[in-house]
């Protein structure tokens, strides 16, 4: 029996190799195919997994008031709303006013994102991200320190010259030395490092990691620009009072604002299960539009395989004929070229899983995300082609089981 099966998959290799050139265009279009599915999937599962990662760290208990809302809606011809910008009044009125039980909340600003940071001889390229916060914002951002401390109430009320750097600023300056302790200077202000941040990585082009953050009110005595945006973030301690705190968090700055009851909101409120949320119903349409591209080009790799199947089995007919006659029974001609198909559309499937992890990771990597190996989509391709092979030989090696040797024998 199985000398038999070994018998049968060896003819089917030669057969593949007596039509080299038919048999690599099916196997192509079969990769493409499968390309488009396992390509477009790895993006979108290195798109998930970058975006997850970053805002999960928030936590699901955490809200922020912003300047927009995520997106930006237009209706019509109309122009879109232009909302004030949130100053550094209102951030201050408001951390003295919202007092909701288990809550903290951080302001912070970011001062320039094009800073020159110098230690002794050595210093950045004007690329350094240079922020104000207060003593919750690592709480609040998820963010976490590889060596030192962060910053406190004290450092923060008392305008204390020191900071915290991200990992690649202390690669870039303080490499070969303990960063605690030593002396930075931006704008000719001296800031002394009390820690570093573990790190983050870069989302869309923006390097967490490359950055500088100093107390609040001193960052204000040294970016002086007109018009600043500030930043709060509020979190609570105890997940189930989320809704309240953001309820509270709303009226308390439509408050601020001065708006009455009919008026819209000029701010935005965002939470971050809210964005992940976005993120999945974008990157929804994403797998749908692959599965429909992957399914028109499978369903064309189905008919090419079954065509060229087809003509194998008429160019072998005297073949067929031969083994009939020296004994070959209907169930061996039919598993002859049934294996044939499945070799064909392995050959193919294992093709296009190669392109489509190659192209999602070249995705990825041209983008900044972080990669993943898409196992889902690796074995939904994988059953696809067999899914393809089957379909495409059962036709195929039923014609040529069913053919008479003796007619088989006379054809020229």
């Amino acid at each position: 029996m199985f000398s038999l099966v070994r018998e049968n998959i060896r003819i089917a290799f030669d057969s593949i190799k007596s039509q080299l050139l038919r048999t690599i265009l099916t196997i192509l279009i079969i990769a493409i195919g499968i390309t488009a599915l396992v390509g477009i999937l790895s993006a979108v599962s290195a798109l998930e997994n970058t975006i997850s990662s970053d805002f999960s760290s928030m936590g699901a208990n955490t809200f922020n008031i912003q300047r927009y809302e995520f997106t930006t809606r237009r209706q019509g011809d109309e122009k879109p709303k232009i909302n004030p910008v949130i100053s550094y009044r209102d951030v201050k009125t408001f951390e003295e006013d919202y007092k909701f039980p288990f809550t903290k909340t951080s302001i912070a600003f970011t001062g320039t994102r094009t800073a020159e940071v110098k230690y002794e001889n050595e210093k950045t390229d004007p690329e350094v991200q240079v922020l104000g916060i207060n003593e919750n914002f690592l709480t609040n951002s998820g963010l976490e320190l590889e060596v030192g401390r962060g910053l406190n109430y004290f450092d923060v009320q008392n305008s204390n010259s020191v900071c915290v750097i991200g990992s690649d600023l202390k690669k870039a300056l303080l490499n070969d030395v303990n960063p605690i302790g030593k002396t930075l200077s931006v704008r000719g202000a001296k800031f002394k490092v009390i820690g570093v941040l573990k790190e983050k990585g870069a989302t869309f082009g923006n390097n967490q990691d490359l950055r500088m953050l100093m107390p609040l009110q001193k960052a204000r005595t040294i970016f002086t620009n007109a018009n600043i945006n500030y930043n709060l973030s509020i979190k609570t301690d105890k997940k189930d009072m989320l809704e309240g705190a953001q309820d509270e968090a709303i009226l308390i700055f439509r408050n601020i604002r001065g708006l009455n009851p009919i008026e819209e909101n000029n701010f935005g409120i965002e939470r971050s299960d809210d964005l992940i949320n976005r993120i999945g119903s974008i990157t929804g349409v994403l797998e749908t539009a692959a599965w429909v591209i992957s399914i028109i080009t499978i369903f064309g790799s189905t008919i090419a395989l079954l065509n060229m199947m087809l003509v194998s089995v008429t160019e072998r007919t005297r073949e067929i004929g031969v083994r009939k006659s020296l004994g070959a029974k209907r169930r061996t001609i039919a598993f002859q070229f049934f294996i044939e198909t499945i070799i064909i559309g392995q050959l193919g499937g294992l093709l296009g899983i190669i392109l489509g992890i190659l192209l999602g990771y070249g995705f990825a990597a041209i983008v900044d995300f972080k990669f993943v190996i898409p196992w889902g989509a690796m074995i939904w391709a994988s059953a696809i082609t067999f899914l393809v092979a089957v379909v495409s030989g059962s036709y195929p090696a039923n014609k040529a089981a069913k053919l008479d040797p003796v007619e088989s024998l006379r054809y020229e």
